[in-house]
């Protein structure tokens, strides 16, 4: 009996294939490249899991692959970037699976947008010119005023987001935009002011269970650069149960009946109000906090509602475990990653931490006003999150990353070459590397 993985996140996969092997599956990955996990492979005993290489794009090319697994049960996509893929090939052979609808809807955040605010459940509704998308700046100014933000409506990895505060940041923007290529289409939304967070929830059959808020401490304004989480945010019972509903609410209207769920949120002083909703389980290392904070793998409930049965997670109380936080590591500078000095110091450091890497030496590290930017993580543990931030941070204080300069001939790939990473940040699938997502 086997379950399918269409590509990964970049940190998970081993506790992914434990959650199978307890639940008497088989994985298997399907990858365009398993260097890609080579940080999660090298960890796992020889011949524990099934690798296919393939072109994961293809969808005729995977169903044909799909096809050759012996006692197919279930297909699990958890990146952003093959989400929709994933929706089209569980549809398509029949297994369980979210209806593709509401998929694509998730991953149109000017669509979430609207249904949200004409649900009552966000103030500020999506400002998008109808056609080519001229005239965005004249409408935005009439519906939405300043501060504002403009953003791809496909993104991942906070890429091509940008914080409009006056006319001319409206028309730098604008300007800039029009020379990116966008997953999707430009769209401006309301800037909502306040701490940023993520609910890391699990729906089955419309029922929605919070299993707990991250932090996301970002870079100052007007950049969106992910820097620091921590998990489990400590919030008092009333608003904690407040949130869960509130969530239940917005899942509910986007359709979203099942399976884990990465909402990103602004707490204002109106109330909480949503950023994005990721159709996943959060990316970096929010899957293995998860873990180590409940104290149970919880890629089993993912494995279950792949196989289209009520995760058990749903009906238990976890036993609980540390508090966890962790800093992602950026460069001081772009250049070509040459490694990390410092990690020596993080034994003699409290909290456990410990170096992630994300990058590979030579990678070039092009842009760090977003998630492409950083090379590595730092995790730390504690009793609360927020001493647990402490350590990661005390920790990664001790870390450098490390750039050699561009080669000044070097014609290395540009930063659209390949697939962009998920967000989140939230690791997808790039060469050597990962962001999201």
């Amino acid at each position: 009996m086997s379950v399918v993985c269409l590509e990964s996140l970049t940190f998970g996969l081993g506790h992914l294939v434990r959650a199978a092997g307890a639940l008497g599956e088989r994985l298997v990955l399907l990858t365009r490249d398993p260097a890609y996990y080579a940080y999660e492979l090298d960890r796992l005993d020889a011949g524990a899991l099934d690798v296919v290489e393939t072109d994961t794009f293809d969808v005729e090319r995977v169903t044909r692959a799909l096809r050759g697994v012996p006692d197919l049960r279930g297909l699990i996509s958890s990146t952003d970037t093959w989400t929709l893929v994933g929706a089209e090939l569980t549809a398509r052979l029949g297994l369980p699976g979210l209806d593709p609808a509401v998929l694509r809807l998730a991953r149109d955040k000017a669509a979430v947008r609207t249904l949200l605010h004409r649900a009552g459940l966000t103030r500020g509704r999506a400002v998008e010119p109808p056609g080519d998308g001229a005239g965005l700046r004249e409408l935005l100014l009439k519906e939405t005023g300043l501060p504002a933000i403009l953003k791809d409506t496909a993104g991942t990895g906070s890429q091509n987001v940008w914080l409009v505060r006056d006319e001319a940041e409206l028309d730098a923007a604008l300007d800039q935009s029009a020379g990116r290529p966008l997953k999707g289409r430009l769209f401006a939304e309301p800037y909502f002011s306040g701490p940023v967070y993520s609910a890391e929830t699990l729906t089955w059959a419309g029922t929605t269970r919070l299993l707990g808020v991250s932090s996301r401490l970002m870079s100052p304004e007007p950049r969106f650069r992910e820097e620091i989480t921590a998990f489990p945010v400590a919030f008092p019972e009333p608003r904690r149960a407040a949130l869960e509903e509130w969530l239940g609410r917005v899942l509910a209207v986007l359709g979203y009946t099942d399976r884990f769920a990465h909402v990103e949120f602004v707490l204002t002083t109106a109330g909480p109000e949503v950023v994005e909703v990721n159709p996943r389980i959060g990316g970096a290392l929010v899957g293995e906090g998860l873990c180590r904070s409940l104290g149970v793998n919880v890629y089993e409930a993912m494995v279950e509602a792949a196989l289209g049965r009520r995760p058990r997670l749903m009906d238990t109380d976890p036993p609980g475990g540390p508090a966890v936080a962790f800093v992602l590591g950026y460069p001081a500078a772009p250049g070509v990653f040459a490694g990390v000095a410092g990690t020596e110091r993080l034994a003699d450091m409290p909290g456990s931490p410990a170096w992630y890497p994300v990058k590979s030496a030579g990678d070039r590290i092009e842009h760090l006003d977003d998630s492409r930017g950083y090379a590595g993580i730092v995790y730390a543990e504690a009793e609360t999150a927020e001493l647990a931030t402490h350590h990661a941070v005390a920790a990664a204080n001790a870390v450098r990353v490390l750039t050699d300069p561009f080669p000044d001939s070097a014609p290395g790939p540009g930063p659209d070459s390949f697939p962009a990473p998920d967000p989140g940040p939230d690791p997808g699938p790039v060469p050597r590397q990962a962001s999201g997502g």
